[in-house]
């Protein structure tokens, strides 16, 4: 039993350093923890970064792992939705500004002048987008 129950803990901790190797090497060959920092011009506060992602993924890891529920008034909720929200939403613009993918896009459509109205449209395109999902499917 011992043995099974070492095993078992031996397969996780390998499989849990294998994701986390895999997301800090996204982060890290990426660069979107210093393109963040610049977009945000919040270079002094790379400990917070580092410590917010690290805490981020213990926390809900743990909360993966245990079958938790947390009861809270909505108004709680918001406040950490808006938060969450904006933190992915900063993540995902410094993913495409490190990719490239803005000018490609821009150049192939031919928006080269419009660089407002294409992120404009990115960014109200996701909101409505997240908020059709959140209103249509969470609360089915």
């Amino acid at each position: 039993m011992t043995i099974k129950i070492l095993s078992v803990m031996l397969i996780g901790f390998g499989g849990g350093l294998a994701v986390g190797a895999g997301f800090v090497a996204i982060l890290t060959v990426f660069g979107i923890l210093p393109r963040l920092m610049q977009i945000s011009k919040t270079y002094s506060k790379l400990r917070s970064y580092e410590m917010s992602i690290i805490l981020g993924v213990l926390v809900s890891s743990w909360f993966g792992l245990r079958d938790l529920t947390i009861s809270s008034s909505p108004l709680i909720l918001i406040p950490i939705g808006l938060a969450s929200g904006t933190f992915v939403g900063m993540l995902a613009a410094a993913l495409t500004e490190v990719l490239n993918v803005l000018p490609i896009l821009m150049k192939r459509v031919g928006f080269k002048e419009q660089v407002l109205v294409l992120l404009m449209a990115i960014l109200f395109g996701k909101v409505v987008g997240s908020l059709f999902h959140w209103i249509f499917f969470v609360h089915l």
